[in-house]
This record gives C-alpha cells, sequence and structure tokens, in this order.
C-alpha cells in the first residue's frame, strides 16, 4: 500500500513539474513589441546523429520600431530554420540588446502554436530600407517607404499588417457628351 502511495505521489509530481516546464517555455506576444520583415538570407545547417542541431547564416530586413521602418544587416544561429517573410508578413521581434540584436519568433512546423526565439546580431542601417523590387532586394530610402506605409495605412506594428490600396480608377468613358 505504501508503494502505491509512493508511485502515485511521484507520478503526480512528475506531472506537475513537466506541466510547469510546459508553460515556462511559451513566449507572450505582448512581450514582442517589434516587427521584422525578412527579405533575404543565407544558411548553413548542422547536424548531430541525423537531425539539425543548429542553423547559422547571415542576410538582410526591414525592423519596424515606433512606426518608423529601419534597415539592417544580421548574422544568426537558431534551432530552427530561418524563413523569408512572405508578402507582407512580419516576425515578432523585441530588442535583446538595444542595437546590437534583436529576437524573433519563428514558428515550429507541426506544432501548432509553437515558437522558437531566434536571436539575430544586427548592424543597423542609416537612411534606408531593404526591400524586393523585380525579384531582387534593394534599398530604398527609408523616409520614402514611411510615405508609402502612411498612403496605404501600412503599421504592422499596430495591427495593420496587410496595406489597403485604392481602388482601380474606371477607364474614362469615350463617349461624353
Amino acid at each position: 500500500m505504501r508503494r502505491i502511495f509512493l508511485s502515485s505521489l511521484c507520478a503526480f509530481a512528475l506531472c506537475l513539474l513537466s506541466s510547469t516546464a510546459a508553460q515556462a517555455g511559451g513566449y507572450k506576444v505582448a512581450d514582442y513589441p517589434l516587427r521584422v520583415h525578412i527579405y533575404s538570407y543565407n544558411a548553413h545547417s548542422h547536424y548531430w546523429e541525423r537531425s539539425i542541431s543548429y542553423v547559422d547564416g547571415e542576410g538582410r530586413a526591414t525592423l519596424y520600431e515606433n512606426s518608423e521602418p529601419k534597415g539592417f544587416d544580421f548574422g544568426y544561429r537558431c534551432s530552427e530554420r530561418l524563413r523569408t517573410s512572405s508578402g507582407y508578413e512580419t516576425y515578432l521581434a523585441r530588442w535583446k540588446k538595444p542595437g546590437k540584436s534583436i529576437e524573433i519568433l519563428l514558428p515550429v512546423f507541426g506544432k501548432p502554436n509553437a515558437d522558437e526565439s531566434c536571436e539575430l546580431k544586427v548592424v543597423m542601417k542609416d537612411g534606408f530600407v531593404y526591400r524586393r523590387r523585380n525579384g531582387s532586394v534593394v534599398e530604398v530610402p527609408a523616409a520614402e517607404w514611411k510615405d508609402w506605409m502612411k498612403r496605404h495605412q501600412y503599421d504592422p506594428e499596430n495591427g495593420k499588417s496587410e496595406p489597403v490600396f485604392a481602388p482601380a480608377k474606371p477607364a474614362k468613358d469615350t463617349d461624353e457628351q
């Protein structure tokens, strides 16, 4: 009887500890107020016993902070593969060391609502952002991109993650009287 009681108590304690550890690994969206759009990167995967141990590389991205776009180059070493942002999609981010490193959240494939953090070592660019134009990553003056953001009500930090485009103007009627 005593063994059963001790076994049950140990099993209960193990369940309690594992559930606490699972909750501690979660990330709060509110802790990641910035947004990062990744335009390009290169990667080298490192394996250990047939599974990825870590991935490292470098790339180019645009940070959205206080509704201001800022371009940066970065180096990284993460446990998950990095992916470029699709369309206007951005990653949740926060400064780890202001001006030096940013932590982003990467979704984990095959695990809904699961994220892994990844630290990007950054070199901020002065006065320009990265954009994609005709399939290439180009530098655009930050002021020009900021004007575009205002005109299209695009501000990913504040829930405006899709730009608003004006409807196409109808063609002029040639039968004017």
